[in-house]
């Protein structure tokens, strides 16, 4: 193997090496920018406060820059799962390519041991020892001999062909990784910026409001729940729901109630807080069903049942991206890890838009 190969090597091992003791993150998809210029202004005098039309719109648009924020959320931890993967593989490869060397050197060393011993033999090839033989016995061994020695420098070439041509590919595939690797962590740095701004135009909001204002917030988002939550129970969506939970799924639901008041923090996977799928994650992982990181990965790859099936452990997948999650609990509650500023806590299952139900342990 020449030296580029071996300075590609080298230089992919320790990068792979690098990753693993790296705390680096993957990338996100694009979030769309904040406006807080749409939201209603802060009132010129103190005195003059927002109304309840205005705290409205403000509880709108603080739910909107959350959704993007956990949307966006949603796309970064699965870049991160899919990162660490791809590290993985890079650490393969950078092994593949030590132990690939090594076979080479073994490879040349035998080749180098087969001219060392034509060379003791006076440089003549074996065919040419053998026809200056008089000895019959000496040349019929001599037949099975240079067969023997023509079969093992054929299997030699071959094999040192071969183990170069693998080398060449696990460099190429060790090189495109991690050129992969260094897309995504600029993508990551972008993303992450992204949804600070998000979350930091939401809090902005909320900051301009007065402690009572804030307090009438929080009471207007859950009126908003109460309202979503009692047309859900009146379409009878859950009206024949009465499965009962599997042990895996009791599991799950023990060790997600365990974690009501601890706090949203975006990509968190506790234990001292969570995001909406860190919190199911780790749940299922507690009940030894390890299952996707993601709402998204969970609604696209786990089994899918109809609501009327659903039973508790099962996870509520809500809005049509797949951005937000819960874990149903029964009697038409989930518990789940809401967004910034709040904890984890029982909310109604139909509190929101509902995109679908799946069931990890089917």
């Amino acid at each position: 193997m020449n030296r580029r190969h071996c300075a590609t090597a080298a230089i992919t091992l320790v990068c792979a090496l690098a990753l693993l003791t790296s705390t680096g993150q993957a990338s996100a998809a694009p979030v769309p920018e904040p406006s807080p210029s749409s939201s209603p202004a802060a009132p010129a005098d103190p005195s003059q406060r927002y109304s309840i039309a205005d705290l409205e719109k403000v509880r709108e648009q603080i739910e909107t820059l959350y959704r993007q924020a956990g949307a966006a959320t949603d796309a970064y931890n699965l870049a991160e799962e899919q990162t660490k993967k791809q590290s993985g593989e890079i650490v393969k490869l950078a092994k593949a390519i030590v132990d690939g060397q090594a076979r080479i050197a073994a490879l040349k060393d035998r080749a180098g041991a087969q001219a060392r011993e034509q060379y003791r033999n006076g440089g003549l090839p074996p065919g040419a020892q053998l026809a200056l033989s008089n000895d019959p016995k000496l040349f019929l061994d001599g037949i099975n001999k240079v067969r023997q020695s023509q079969q093992a420098s054929k299997s030699l070439l071959t094999e040192l062909n071969q183990t170069q041509q693998d080398l060449e590919t696990y460099t190429q595939d060790a090189s495109a990784n991690w050129e992969k690797l260094e897309a995504n962590r600029v993508k990551q740095a972008k993303a992450k910026k992204k949804i600070n701004a998000q979350i930091k135009a939401a809090e902005k909001l909320e900051s301009r409001l007065e402690k009572k204002e804030r307090d009438r917030l929080r009471q207007l988002e859950q009126d908003a729940a109460n309202r979503a939550q009692t047309a859900w129970l009146s379409s009878g969506a859950v009206k024949d729901v009465s499965g009962e939970a599997s042990e895996a799924g009791a599991a799950a639901v023990a060790f997600a109630t365990a974690q009501i008041g601890k706090p949203y923090v975006w990509g968190a996977e506790g234990p001292g807080s969570y995001d909406c799928s860190g919190l199911t994650s780790r749940a299922w992982l507690a009940a030894k069903r390890p299952i996707p990181r993601t709402s998204q990965e969970q609604w696209r790859l786990l089994p899918r049942i109809d609501i009327q099936d659903m039973r508790p452990g099962d996870l509520i997948i809500y809005h049509a991206d797949a951005s937000h999650v819960g874990m149903y609990v029964g009697d038409g509650a989930i518990v789940h890890s809401p967004r910034p500023g709040r904890n984890v806590t029982l909310a109604g299952a139909g509190s929101m838009k509902i995109l679908g139900v799946v069931r990890p342990d089917k």
